[in-house]
C-alpha cells in the first residue's frame, strides 16, 4: 500500500506540472493575440508545430530508451545515463548544425508560401532569426531530456516539477515583460529619453515575434544550473556494444511518436501549402494559419479535461486489472467520462460568444466555427485513451501502433483532400473524424481480445443529442446576448438533468 501511495504522489506531481504548463501557456493566448496580427501568430503557430515534430527527431525514443537500459537486471544506471545522453547530445548537435545550415533555403520557402510578393523578402529574414531561436530552443531540450528522465528514476518528483513549472512561469514573466512591458514603457512619459533609446539599443518593438521564442530560449537556459547534480559524474563514452539495440529499441518509439505528431500537428504545418491563394479573399495563407491556430487553442479546456483523465486513470486501470469486475468498471468510468466531456463540449461551444473575448482581436473571431469540431475531436480523442487499456493489459501493444499508423496516413489523406476545398474547416474536420476512427476501430479490436461492457448505444446517443443542440442553435436568432445566453444555458442544464434522470432510474432499476 505504501508503494502504491508514494506511486500516486509523485503521479500527481508529474501530472499536476504537466496540467499546470499547459494551462498557464494557455493563458498566453490573450496576450498574443492582443499584441499580434493573425498573420504574426500564423507564424509562431507554424514554427511551434515544425518543432514538435523535430522534438521528437532530436530524443528519437532516447528517454524511453533510457528507464528501460537503466532498469534492467545487471544494469548500470550511471553507464547507461553516460552513453543515452552522449547519444543525444552528439545527434542532436549534428542535426542542429544541419538546420542552422538550411535555415536560408527553409526561411525562403516559408516566406514564400505566406506572404504576398511584396512581403516576401522581409518575411525571409524575419523566418530565418525565428528558425535560429528555434533550432536553439529544440538543442537545449534535448540537452535536457535526459537528465529529467534522471530525475524520475531517482524519484525526485518534486524537483522534477519544480524546474519544469519554473521554466512555465519564467517563460510567462518573459512575454508578458518583452511584448508588453518594454513597449508600453517606451510609450510612457515616466520613462526619460536616454533609458529609452538605451533599451532600443537591444530592443526591436516592431518584431514581437521574436521575443516569443527568445523569452522560451531565456527559460530553457536558466534550467541548467537547477539539474547540475542531475549530471554529476557523467563522462562523454561510447559503448559500441550498447549503441545498436539502443537505437533497435528506440526507432519504433520514434515511428510511434511521430504518428502521433501527425495526427495532433499536422494541419498546422500543412494548411498553407494546401490553402488556395485568396481562399479567403483579403488574406493571407499566414493570416488563414493564425486564425487557426488562435482558435485551435479553444479546444484546449477539452485537452486539458482528457489529459487529467490520463493522469488520474493510468494506474487506477492497471491496478484493476487482475479484478474480476473491472470490465464493468471500466465501462462505468468510459460512461461517466464521457458524460462530463459532453456537457464540457456544449458549455464551450454554447458560449462562445463570450469566451470568443480571450482572443482579444476580433480578426481571429472568423475561425470561431472550427472550436466545437475540435471540441468534440479530443472527445474522442479521450475516448480512444480509455478504449486503448485494452491493448495495454493483454500486452498487445503493437495494436496501438496500427492504430496511430492508420491515423496519420488518414490525417495526411484527408488533409490533402479536404484543405484546398474547405480550408481550415477541412482541416477540422479530419482532426475529428480521425480520433473518431481511431477509437472506432479499437473498441471493435478491442471487443475481442478484452470484452468491456461499454454502453455504446446510450454513448453514440448523448454525443449525437449534444451535437443536434448546437447544430440547430446556429439557427435560432437571438438578438440579445444575455438573453441568448440564458436560454442556451437552460438548455444544458435541462439536458444534464434528463440524463441524470434516466441514469437515476437504471440504477434504482438494477438496485431492484
Amino acid at each position: 500500500m505504501s508503494i502504491l501511495k508514494k506511486l500516486a504522489g509523485q503521479t500527481a506531481l508529474y501530472g499536476l506540472s504537466s496540467m499546470i504548463g499547459r494551462a498557464i501557456n494557455f493563458l498566453l493566448v490573450p496576450v498574443y493575440t492582443s499584441l499580434l496580427l493573425p498573420a504574426e501568430y500564423g507564424i509562431v503557430t507554424e514554427l511551434y508545430a515544425y518543432a514538435a515534430f523535430f522534438n521528437i527527431l532530436y530524443l528519437y525514443g532516447m528517454e524511453t530508451t533510457y528507464f528501460r537500459f537503466a532498469n534492467k537486471e545487471g544494469s548500470q544506471e550511471p553507464h547507461i545515463f553516460n552513453q543515452v545522453n552522449t547519444q543525444v547530445l552528439f545527434s542532436s548537435s549534428i542535426l542542429s548544425v544541419l538546420l542552422l545550415l538550411l535555415a536560408s533555403p527553409v526561411s525562403s520557402y516559408l516566406a514564400s508560401q505566406g506572404n504576398s510578393p511584396l512581403l516576401i523578402e522581409a518575411s525571409r529574414q524575419s523566418y530565418k532569426e525565428y528558425i535560429y531561436y528555434v533550432v536553439l530552443i529544440l538543442f537545449t531540450d534535448a540537452a535536457l531530456a535526459i537528465a529529467f528522465a534522471r530525475l524520475r528514476i531517482m524519484n525526485k518528483a518534486f524537483l522534477f516539477a519544480a524546474v519544469k513549472l519554473m521554466n512555465i512561469f519564467l517563460t510567462v514573466l518573459l512575454n508578458v515583460i518583452l511584448l508588453w512591458g518594454l513597449p508600453m514603457a517606451l510609450a510612457s512619459t515616466w520613462l526619460s529619453q536616454d533609458s529609452k533609446e538605451f533599451i532600443l539599443r537591444f530592443y526591436d518593438p516592431k518584431d514581437l515575434v521574436s521575443y516569443i521564442f527568445i523569452s522560451n530560449l531565456i527559460a530553457n537556459v536558466l534550467q541548467f544550473p537547477f539539474l547540475i547534480k542531475t549530471f554529476k559524474g557523467y563522462k562523454i563514452i561510447w559503448d559500441k556494444v550498447l549503441y545498436k539495440p539502443m537505437l533497435v529499441y528506440a526507432m519504433p518509439l520514434m515511428i510511434m511518436g511521430l504518428a502521433g505528431m501527425i495526427n495532433e500537428m499536422l494541419d498546422r504545418l500543412i494548411l498553407k501549402e494546401l490553402l488556395p491563394d485568396d481562399f479567403y479573399p483579403g488574406s493571407t495563407k499566414l493570416h488563414a494559419l493564425g486564425v487557426y491556430g488562435a482558435c485551435y487553442k479553444l479546444s484546449m479546456f477539452m485537452t486539458l479535461a482528457v489529459q487529467a483523465f490520463r493522469y488520474a486513470a493510468e494506474p487506477f486501470f492497471f491496478s484493476r486489472a487482475s479484478d474480476k469486475s473491472s470490465p464493468q468498471l471500466f465501462a462505468d468510468v468510459m460512461k461517466w467520462f464521457v458524460l462530463v466531456c459532453i456537457l464540457l463540449f456544449l458549455i464551450v461551444s454554447l458560449n462562445l460568444d463570450w469566451i470568443k473575448y480571450f482572443l482579444r482581436n476580433p480578426a481571429y473571431w472568423e475561425g470561431l466555427s472550427i472550436v466545437p469540431i475540435l471540441l468534440m475531436a479530443n472527445l474522442f480523442l479521450g475516448v480512444y485513451y480509455n478504449l486503448a487499456i485494452w491493448f495495454k493489459l493483454t500486452d498487445k501493444t503493437y495494436w496501438g501502433i496500427y492504430i496511430s499508423l492508420f491515423g496519420a496516413l488518414f490525417t495526411i489523406a484527408g488533409n490533402i483532400l479536404l484543405i484546398p476545398l474547405i480550408g481550415y474547416m477541412g482541416a477540422a474536420w479530419v482532426t475529428c473524424l480521425c480520433y473518431g476512427l481511431m477509437a472506432f476501430i479499437s473498441l471493435q479490436i478491442g471487443q475481442k481480445y478484452y470484452p468491456i461492457p461499454y454502453q455504446t448505444g446510450k454513448i453514440v446517443l448523448w454525443i449525437g443529442s449534444a451535437i443536434a443542440i448546437v447544430y440547430l442553435l446556429q439557427f435560432l436568432v437571438i438578438g440579445q446576448m444575455a438573453v441568448k445566453l440564458l436560454i442556451y444555458n437552460a438548455l444544458i442544464l435541462i439536458w444534464l438533468v434528463l440524463v441524470l434522470v434516466s441514469e437515476k432510474r437504471i440504477i434504482r432499476s438494477k438496485a431492484k
